[in-house]
């Protein structure tokens, strides 16, 4: 399992307090949508040098995370 509080952050002060990539403005949603419409994480990372393919998978592990948490409460 990846440890993706190491990596995800959610500060009030950017992007509206939505879950970004440490030291990015670049919200887990962001990359979620770009996964969803057929990007590759190279191409991804290749668009978005300032992340690495771990914070793709931390961003995957955030969201499953959370769908976990939805369904248990």
């Amino acid at each position: 399992m990846i440890h993706y509080t190491d990596r995800i952050i959610i500060e009030p002060n950017i992007r509206f307090g939505r879950p970004c990539v440490k030291g990015t403005r670049i919200a887990v949603y962001d990359i979620l949508s770009w996964l969803a419409s057929g990007m590759s994480n190279e191409q991804i990372v290749s668009d978005y040098p300032e992340i690495q393919e771990e914070d793709i998978k931390a961003s995957l592990a955030f969201a499953a995370d959370k769908e976990h948490k939805l369904r248990v409460a």
